[in-house]
């Protein structure tokens, strides 16, 4: 059986649940790929695929998808569909924004805490 079949396996979305539906799946992707389940070039179902198998619309998982390439936790290849990249690639882009932020903060003198504050804020706001 190929990783395209075992993804999603059992999991389902919870239709109740106050979280966003490409949100649970993101997380979902996230938290798999983080502890090995989903490893680094395993390729993920297409959208149409995957909606179809978890009763949601194309369009709830392809905003997954696409907040997952901009975090770096997935790379989408064309004909090659899109696949879980290796932590060190998911991280880099992480890293160099968090570099930024920091560069940025320091420069307008605010403390370690108060950019904290402002992460946490920024954070919570998304």
């Amino acid at each position: 059986m190929s990783a395209v079949n075992e993804f999603p396996g059992t999991w389902r979305p919870n239709q109740a649940s106050s979280v966003p539906l490409f949100e649970q799946l993101r997380l979902n992707i996230i938290e798999r790929a983080n502890n090995g389940a989903l490893a680094p070039g395993t390729r993920l179902p297409a959208v149409r695929s995957l909606a179809t198998e978890l009763g949601v619309a194309p369009h709830t998982v392809a905003r997954a998808y696409k907040e997952l390439e901009a975090a770096g936790v997935v790379a989408t290849r064309g004909r090659g569909g899109t696949i879980i990249c290796a932590r060190d690639e998911a991280w880099t882009s992480l890293t160099a924004a968090a570099a930024e932020f920091a560069t940025a903060a320091k420069a307008q003198g605010a403390s370690f805490a108060e950019a904290v504050q402002l992460l946490a804020a920024a954070y919570d706001a998304e």
